[in-house]
């Protein structure tokens, strides 16, 4: 007789892989380019360690370098700021044209309030409590978004204090605080430097977006939809 347990729960792992591909795809390319960036940052932070007549460090021990957090954390700041300002941008202002944008001339699903919505069972809970708790779950993704960023600013300063106060050390000069480093022109290109560049990237997606199609893809209007229409 055969057993019909083992292919369900085979169609189902499928099934939950499908559903969440697009999350789990993202979040494998994100491990593999993390290990590269750890392992070819150690073997960089190592020559420069051992062209100073100092030791060289494995990739455990690169992990607990001022170098490496600030390697790290400068850039996941400006990606959380990208996705927390486009997220509050997108509210207020539109693009015609652009499926980055809501409708311009009539309302978007995304404007209802959630106190008129009819409450079923698969209603968040946030939603059918109601109060402050509501009020915040409004504004959860913009609200985490910028917490990552605060978090990922104050652990770029933390690693880029501990970078330049060595750096400033192998030159006989004296160590730096995390609140001096602030103050250097140094902490402020590396965030600009990164933070330009992820607007850079958003704008041309909001731009290119009127004009241009990837068909099959949520980020893009059907193919032959006008330039005109705006939105999804």
């Amino acid at each position: 007789m055969t057993d019909r347990r083992g292919t369900g729960n085979t169609r189902a792992g499928r099934s939950w892989v499908k559903d969440h591909g697009l999350l789990l795809a993202n979040i494998g390319l994100f491990v593999v380019f993390f290990g590269g960036m750890i392992l070819s940052g150690a073997a960089d932070y190592s020559a420069d360690q051992l062209a100073h007549g100092e030791p060289a460090v494995t990739p455990l021990g690169y992990l607990g370098t001022g170098a490496f957090l600030e390697a790290t954390f400068e850039n996941w700041e400006s990606e959380f700021l990208q996705m927390g300002m486009y997220v509050i941008l997108t509210v207020f202002l539109f693009q015609k044209g652009s499926s980055e944008s809501k409708p311009v001339d009539r309302a978007a699903p995304q404007d209802e309030d959630p106190r008129n919505a009819k409450v079923k069972a698969a209603t968040p809970w946030p939603v059918r409590r109601g109060g402050w708790v509501l009020k915040l779950y409004e504004h959860s993704l913009s609200v985490m978004f910028f917490l990552l960023f605060l978090a990922s600013f104050t652990l770029h300063a933390v690693g880029g204090a501990d970078e330049y106060s060595s750096e400033q050390q192998s030159h006989g000069e004296a160590p730096v605080t995390v609140l001096e480093y602030l103050a250097t022109s140094r902490f402020w290109f590396e965030s600009f430097q990164n933070w330009q560049s992820e607007f850079l990237a958003v704008a041309v997606l909001v731009g290119a977006s009127v004009y241009l199609r990837e068909r099959g893809s949520p980020e893009s209007k059907p193919v032959a939809e006008p330039h005109y229409e705006t939105g999804a």
